[in-house]
């Protein structure tokens, strides 16, 4: 079954201008009209280190989840983070984003992979006691700027370690856009078959010249969970100086609509949300 990952979060992060509450309350509450089936919303991380999210409690508290069908994801970057995350009852899943590069891990969550791996642990341990699923992102699942090891076989590897703690949804990032079609393809056709207890889905970055081919890899070997971003805003302040866009909704909508696949979203309330992203993300 298909499932449309919107990411406010990844737009909103890396923001050069602060959006108000206001504006974020408007514009997820715009978002949760359309029939996502999830949104990546807000993250309950330092302050410090994404100050655009800080407000990520007050945000939820103003909320109105009575008329969506609409789950709510919030990342998480160690367990401090998950046990302020589980106790809000509106969140249906945390997303917590363990690198393949130790230096991004490093980087991202000051925690080295093997730490995060305990973590991890931990955090399912939160998770399932509080009812809620953790989602594991392999950031930099298709290679890295870094000169840290990289090959497909060391994300299987870490998938299969995941795999163990009973991770039952896990997806692959392209966190700084370097994902090649034979790398995406490759990867999918080994996991997909292999974990068909796993739901496997693809977050990509991505150029518009080359976000096609990427998608294109994904769907062939079966993928059918897609994270993306109206307007294609976004990307990993913690990975390069320059973002790399997200996937836009847009184009994964067309995309779908080329293969005649099904879709259950509100074109209307689509609309709208692409019109208020105009004013969110003004310069």
């Amino acid at each position: 079954m298909l499932k449309l990952i919107e990411c406010p979060r990844d737009a909103m992060q890396g923001w050069h201008r602060m959006i108000s509450t206001t504006e974020k309350v408007e514009y997820l509450q715009a978002l949760l009209k359309v029939g996502f089936d999830t949104l990546d919303f807000g993250s309950f991380v330092s302050p410090k280190a994404i100050p655009q999210l800080a407000d990520t409690k007050e945000v939820l508290a103003q909320l109105d989840l009575s008329a969506t069908r609409s789950k709510l994801l919030a990342i998480v970057a160690n367990v401090r983070g998950a046990e302020e995350a589980v106790v809000h009852e509106e969140i249906n899943y945390l997303g917590f984003p363990f690198s393949v590069s130790e230096t991004f891990q490093l980087r991202n969550t000051n925690k080295t992979i093997a730490e995060s791996l305990e973590q991890v642990q931990t955090m399912q341990e939160l998770c399932i006691k509080n009812s809620k699923e953790l989602v594991v992102y392999i950031s930099m699942g298709f290679g890295n700027p870094y000169d840290d090891p990289y090959s497909p076989e060391i994300v299987l590897r870490w998938v299969d370690e995941l795999v163990k703690m009973d991770i039952t949804t896990i997806s692959l990032a392209d966190t700084v856009g370097v994902a090649n079609p034979d790398i995406i393809s490759s990867l999918f056709k080994h996991l997909i078959p292999a974990y068909p207890g796993v739901e496997i889905g693809a977050h990509f970055h991505s150029a518009p010249y080359n976000w096609e081919e990427k998608v294109q890899a994904a769907w062939d070997q079966g993928c059918r969970r897609f994270d993306s971003a109206i307007k294609g805003i976004g990307g990993c302040p913690m990975a390069k100086d320059e973002l790399v866009g997200n996937l836009a909704t847009e184009n994964m909508i067309w995309f779908c609509q080329q293969r005649q696949e099904p879709l259950t979203l509100d074109m209307i309330a689509l609309s709208t949300a692409q019109q208020l992203a105009d004013v969110v993300f003004k310069d």
